[in-house]
């Protein structure tokens, strides 16, 4: 009854008043007393590890966004070595992974989500992944929040998709139909040594804002889909590793690659709990 409930009220809810209004809290670096009572408090609620943080001391972060944003102290994360390995691109729980089936994929027990739909409509960007392989990762409150590239890859394009701003938790993704494709999002498609692949940054409840190395804060833009190109000179690469992005307030990363262009680890099931950095797949074979 009380999932019910959440899932209900989620619905009623000013979604982008509340979360817009959190985001600029946040940000705000002007009332340092307020803001170490609410950093202290998270630590507690969520059990915080700080001893991984660049910065173990939560107070010392000149606002909460800056806390929720820490950089890992140097070397913590080692990327796993190999050509052909694909690695985790966040610490997180695996929400689902697999098959795309059709424009389909499986968000939880009863539920999917549009492929076209979460890569901002365009067909031709999802018959590019179409029938490939997925994995969706949950990054809780507890959780660090960047988000670093799987293998090495050129950014082709990122394309901001508005939506929605559901919770992203298990419990809203087994009763909300097509959560991934109607919240909130940035997606960016990336040309590999595998073929096109697509990470998405799906935002949430509470979700200030999601940024990026290279843009900045993506900030919301209610007036519509709006996609941005990196072709030529314009162009940027990044190394397996390196960050991509990272949520301002946390959510779920989603990634698909084309057919057979990678295969997941044995050991990596919908449920388990994973490390940036650590292997995940097998790109090629």
């Amino acid at each position: 009854m009380f999932d019910k409930l959440f899932v209900l009220s989620q619905y009623v809810t000013p979604q982008l008043t509340v979360s817009h209004a959190a985001g600029r809290l946040a940000d705000n670096d002007r009332a340092p007393a307020l803001k170490n009572r609410v950093v202290k408090w998270f630590v507690k609620r969520y059990d915080v590890d700080m001893s991984e943080a660049a910065e173990e001391d939560p107070t010392a972060y000149a606002s909460f966004n800056a806390f929720f944003t820490r950089a890992l102290k140097p070397g913590l994360r080692p990327i796993a070595e190999g050509a052909s390995t694909f690695v985790s691109p966040a610490d997180g729980t695996i929400s689902q992974l697999g098959h795309v089936t059709g424009d389909r994929v499986f968000q939880a027990k009863g539920q999917s989500f549009s492929l076209t739909e979460l890569l901002g409509g365009d067909t031709q960007r999802a018959d590019a992944v179409s029938e490939g392989e997925f994995s969706t990762i949950y990054l809780s409150p507890k959780d660090y929040h960047r988000v670093h590239m799987p293998m090495a890859g050129t950014l082709r394009e990122m394309t901001y998709v508005p939506g929605k701003l559901f919770s992203v938790n298990p419990v809203t993704a087994e009763n909300v139909p097509n959560l991934f494709a109607r919240n909130e999002r940035v997606v960016c498609m990336f040309d590999t040594a595998a073929g096109p692949m697509a990470m998405v940054l799906v935002g949430a409840m509470i979700v200030g804002s999601v940024e990026t190395p290279w843009a900045g804060v993506v900030a919301p833009n209610s007036s519509g889909v709006k996609t941005i190109s990196y072709e030529g000179e314009s162009a940027i690469s990044f190394a397996k590793g390196e960050e991509m992005g990272r949520f301002r307030l946390g959510s779920t990363v989603v990634m698909v690659m084309p057919k057979g262009s990678v295969s997941w680890d044995a050991e990596q099931i919908a449920g388990k709990r994973v490390r940036m950095g650590e292997a995940f797949g097998k790109v090629g074979v």
